[in-house]
């Protein structure tokens, strides 16, 4: 397990105990959703409950809380580590179009500002319209 001090564990339990209280209801199913919540995150809190209702030792009931924990922030990580290309992606291509899509917008708008914008106005009621008539029907 984590060589963390013990105050340091609470604490981190404390701060993920909302999204960790879908897998401890998962290990614990017969913990009352209300009853878990009413220890606020307190880690000795939910020992305690999980102890009194499942006959485990507080030290059994630690561990594996801190393997939940562990295990949800092994999966954190794993998901934003496969989002990071796709970010770059992103960038990438929103960085191409600004170099090429930009010019050719520009242009024409500095050119004939007035219909550049009787084009958008007559777009907006367009779709204002089609979006309004189908809250009619």
């Amino acid at each position: 397990m984590d060589a963390q001090p013990n105050g340091s564990s609470d604490h981190h339990f404390r701060e993920r105990f909302d999204s960790l209280l879908p897998s401890i209801r998962r290990r614990w199913p017969d913990l009352a959703q209300h009853t878990l919540e009413a220890t606020r995150g307190s880690m000795d809190e939910v020992v305690r409950l999980i102890e009194q209702n499942t006959g485990l030792t507080p030290q059994g009931v630690r561990e594996q809380l801190e393997e939940l924990m562990h295990s949800a922030g092994e999966g954190g990580r794993h998901l934003a580590d496969s989002l990071d290309p796709l970010e770059q992606q992103l960038e990438q291509l929103l960085d191409e179009l600004n170099t090429t899509l930009r010019p050719r917008i520009e242009q024409p708008v500095r050119q004939r500002p007035l219909l550049a914008v009787g084009v958008a106005l007559g777009v907006g009621v367009l779709i204002g319209s089609l979006l309004s008539g189908g809250r009619r029907s």
